[in-house]
């Protein structure tokens, strides 16, 4: 039996693990201009990991639904997303007062380790 969604929580699964690497490694390379800004990359990638993680879990969490749920749940997942990373956001800027280029390289990084996470990850099964 097929169950296109433990494959989907797999491969979100996988994704988010590369997501949380490139997030420490971009952190690491910050820690060269200091600890402040390896802490303001960490926290832009962060909030998107975090966001990232939530939109998985209510869009994936539901098991196999008809069509006008799980698309339902897949939109109420990406608002939670993007609730949780501009929140974040918002508290890093307005009350942390935290620099807003390491902020901005910390979750242009992440958004790009998850997308080419999800893709390698759906490539990779397509070619087995």
């Amino acid at each position: 039996m097929h169950d296109p969604v433990a494959v989907g929580r797999r491969t979100a699964h996988r994704a988010l693990a590369i997501e949380a690497i490139v997030v420490t490694l971009v952190a690491l390379a910050f820690l060269a201009q200091g600890p402040q800004q390896a802490l303001a990359a960490a926290v832009g990638g962060v909030a998107v990991v975090l966001g990232n993680a939530l939109a998985a879990f209510v869009a994936l969490g539901g098991g196999i639904q008809s069509g006008r749920n799980a698309f339902a749940r897949l939109l109420l997942g990406t608002l939670g997303k993007w609730v949780v990373v501009m929140g974040i956001l918002a508290i890093s800027f307005g009350v942390w007062r935290i620099s807003p280029l390491p902020v901005l390289v910390g979750v242009v990084a992440s958004m790009l380790a998850y997308l080419l996470g999800f893709n390698f990850s759906s490539r990779f099964k397509r070619e087995r």
